[in-house]
This record gives structure tokens, C-alpha cells and sequence, in this order.
């Protein structure tokens, strides 16, 4: 089909992925030129948009082995346990109060301090954004990535319908406002103490200034701004986006809710969980998280590819320049490959392979091939620490009146796919 002046295929089956991702991947692992992935990445200087070429190659390389390697990853322990432990006292506060809890709210806050001490060093009070505006501004940038642009489909004449419709000012704003924050984050790191903890912003500054080139481009100011603005988008909202949907479909399910709480008091009781090792061993719990991925995709569509080279899949020619996209939330409802697909069961994962790392594609929440997540091991450490502490301290229920079959399950619209009405339960 044709999006205005581009072909567009979408694959919507887990064979047609498996082709897509895996048989033709070389094929189609460039990204289009699109206006927003454009002005919030520094002209594809980050890693999520850049087209496919040695550029991408490289910084890609340096993000898996340096800034989301395992070692890491289990670094930011103590920042994840310590900010778990606040939300815990608040949660406590409430439950005495018997006050019902946003956990909409608190889940997006957990993953904003986490991400920013642990990949910035600081918290987000410490910004030139306030907390009402930063928990604004993801959600906003990640609306822009996600909306129609006309220019991206009609190139000569499409600028003027975004002018008209606000978009173009509001990506701006935005780009405005996240550059802000990119600079204050450099700025704090070139005064602070030599002797300090290195974090992800000290690791990207040396690269500038020790002059590295990566492919056939010096790494710059710009790169530097653009990978971080990388991390804090991916970092921040698809964290909390699974969190808040695991507690959304358990909390419907009181059966479900019991099962996976009966597990991890199983083996933790009155101890505190406070190392991200120590949730290997929950396989319900697992079973869960996948679940909620399969219906609950933090990106609904995976970001879209663009075809280098002309290939066919199942009997039709995809010509070169063709956008692709791959609708995960469809691959997780789909009939052929689930047995009551709209049914959240997590026992469907019992004695099954099926895992989210890219080679079984009815389940691609990171998605697969050369542009598949590097920061999968983070995102799922994140969320299992972060479900094990909330179901292992706390009885969680719908606050009083409210009845399951009440809840709103609307979506909300965008790049990631969170709910549309907040989540608030009594603890």
C-alpha cells in the first residue's frame, strides 16, 4: 500500500516477521528520513534512528559493550534498590492512610530517578526541568515520534500542513527543551570531582574528547546529546509502560494476583529484595511480564525500516525505499499463534521456549535483527526488581467500588503504547 508518496508494507503474522527479521534482515535494516526522528536525534545521530552505515555500526557496538553490558547494568543496583526503597515508605504511608496510590504516577517517577542518577547522576530535581515538566516531556517527545508528520509522507508540501496543525512548533518546543537538558547534564559533568563514579554521561564526553571517530564521523557534542537523549527516551517510559499494564491485568485477575504473590513470598518472605540477581529464579512471575508484553507491546509498532535491497516475501516484491513496519501488537492477538489470544494467561508460557530476545517472533517486545534493542537486559531487569518488591510488600485490589469489569483498558496514542486512564489500586 502507499502512505501518501511512500510504499508501505506492514507485517502483521510471526511468519512473515521471522522473513522480515531474520531471512531478509540485511535487506531492510535502514530507517527512513522522517522529521521527528530527525530533529530529536541531531540529524540521526543517536542510535534508535540512525540509517544503517558504518556510523551506526559502531555506535551501536559501543552501546551494547560498554553502556549496556551486564556488569553495568548490576551497577545501578544500589540507585534501583534506593529509589525502591522510597516508594516502598510511600506506599506504606498510604496503606496506613488507606489512601489509594496512583500507580500510573509512581512507576513513571521510579523509572525517571532511576534512569537519571544512574545514567546522569543526578535527579531529575536537580534539572533545569521541574518534575511536572519532565514527566511531561518524555511522553510529549515520544507523542511527536509517534504522530502522523505530513512532511514524512508528502515531501514538497506536507511542511505546510504541519505548520497549520501545531505539530512543528510543538517539535521544536520539544527539541528545545530536551537540548536543555542534555547541555545542563554535560555541564555538571565537566565541573564535578575527577575522582567521582563514572556514569554513561562521562563515558560519552571522553569519547568527544578524545576525538574518536566512529564509521566516518567524529564523535561530537551533538553525538553525545543525541545518545543520551536516546537512553532517557527508551529508558524511561517503557519501563513503567510494562509495570503499570502487569499491575493493570493482575489486579483484574485476583486468581493471577495470589499465584505470582504466593511465589515470590515463597522465596523471599520478610526479606528485602534488594539485588537484581535475586529475580532469576521467579518463573511465574516471568511468565507474567511476558504475558503483558504479548498484549501490552511497550511499541506497538515497532520502529520503521526502510528497504536497501529488493527481496520477496510471500510471493511479492518489496521494492527498494519501501517503509516496513512490523505491528507486534497484532502478532500478539493473532489466532493462529495464540490459543484465546485476547485471554491474559500467563501458564500459556509453561513449557514453552517462547522468550522475548528476537528469535521467536510471536513475541518481539524488543524487537529482532540487527535493530533489535540493546537495552533489553536493562528493560527487563528493571521491570522484574521493580513488579517483585511491589507484589512481594504489598495486597494489592481495585480501590473500594471500583469492580474489574469496570476498569478502563483504553490505550493511549503514540510511539509507545501506554494506558490512557491512570492506574490507581489500594495497597
Amino acid at each position: 500500500m502507499k502512505l501518501g508518496t511512500v510504499p508501505t508494507i506492514v507485517v502483521s503474522s510471526p511468519e512473515t516477521a521471522r522473513q522480515a527479521l531474520r531471512v531478509f534482515d540485511l535487506n531492510c535494516c535502514s530507517r527512513p528520513s522522517l522529521e521527528g526522528s530527525k530533529k530529536l536525534s541531531y540529524n540521526y545521530r543517536n542510535i534508535a534512528f540512525s540509517p544503517f552505515d558504518d556510523y551506526w555500526k559502531e555506535v551501536r557496538k559501543l552501546a551494547v559493550q560498554e553502556i549496556f553490558n551486564i556488569k553495568r547494568v548490576h551497577s545501578i543496583q544500589p540507585v534501583k534498590y534506593e529509589e525502591m526503597r522510597k516508594l516502598i515508605d510511600s506506599f506504606s504511608e498510604s496503606a496506613s492512610t488507606k489512601t489509594p496510590v496512583n500507580l500510573s504516577e509512581t512507576l513513571l517517577s521510579l523509572t525517571v530517578s532511576v534512569v537519571c542518577k544512574a545514567s546522569f547522576g543526578v535527579s531529575f530535581q536537580d534539572t533545569v526541568l521541574n518534575n511536572e515538566r519532565f514527566n511531561e516531556l518524555i511522553p510529549e517527545a515520544l507523542e511527536i515520534l509517534g504522530s502522523f508528520s505530513a512532511s514524512d509522507f508528502y515531501p514538497y508540501v506536507g511542511w505546510i500542513v504541519d505548520r497549520f496543525t501545531g505539530l512543528h512548533k510543538l517539535r521544536e518546543r520539544s527539541a528545545r527543551a530536551l537540548d536543555a537538558f542534555c547541555e545542563q547534564m554535560i555541564d555538571l559533568h565537566l565541573k564535578k570531582d575527577k575522582e567521582e563514579n563514572e556514569d554513561f554521561v562521562d563515558l560519552l564526553l571522553k569519547l568527544e574528547k578524545d576525538q574518536v571517530v566512529l564509521g566516518h564521523e567524529k564523535f561530537t557534542r551533538n553525538n553525545v546529546k543525541a545518545v543520551l537523549i536516546d537512553i532517557l527516551l527508551a529508558g524511561i517510559d517503557t519501563a513503567a509502560i510494562t509495570m503499570t499494564w502487569a499491575m493493570t491485568e493482575l489486579s483484574r485477575n485476583p486468581r493471577l494476583m495470589k499465584k505470582v504473590q504466593s511465589e515470590i513470598r515463597e522465596k523471599f518472605g520478610d526479606k528485602e529484595i534488594t539485588s537484581l540477581k535475586e529475580t532469576d529464579e521467579l518463573e511465574y512471575m516471568k511468565m507474567v511480564i511476558k504475558e503483558t508484553w504479548r498484549l501490552h507491546p511497550t511499541t506497538p509498532l515497532l520502529l520503521p525500516r526502510e528497504v536497501m535491497t529488493e527481496f520477496e516475501i510471500n510471493g511479492y516484491t518489496i521494492p527498494v525505499n519501501t517503509r516496513l513496519q512490523v505491528n507486534v501488537w497484532a502478532i500478539g492477538r493473532d489466532p493462529d499463534a495464540w490459543k484465546d489470544p485476547e485471554v491474559f494467561l500467563p501458564e500459556r508460557f509453561v513449557d514453552s521456549d517462547i522468550n522475548p530476545k528476537g528469535q521467536y517472533f510471536e513475541l518481539l517486545p524488543f524487537g529482532g535483527g540487527r535493530r533489535m534493542c540493546p537495552a533489553m537486559y536493562l528493560g527487563t531487569k528493571m521491570v522484574e526488581f521493580g513488579l517483585a518488591n511491589l507484589l512481594n510488600r504489598f495486597d494489592w485490589e481495585l480501590p473500594e467500588g471500583m469492580k474489574a469489569e469496570g476498569m478502563k483498558m483504553e490505550e493511549a496514542p503514540g510511539l509507545t503504547i501506554n494506558k490512557k486512564h491512570d492506574l490507581t489500586c489500594s495497597c
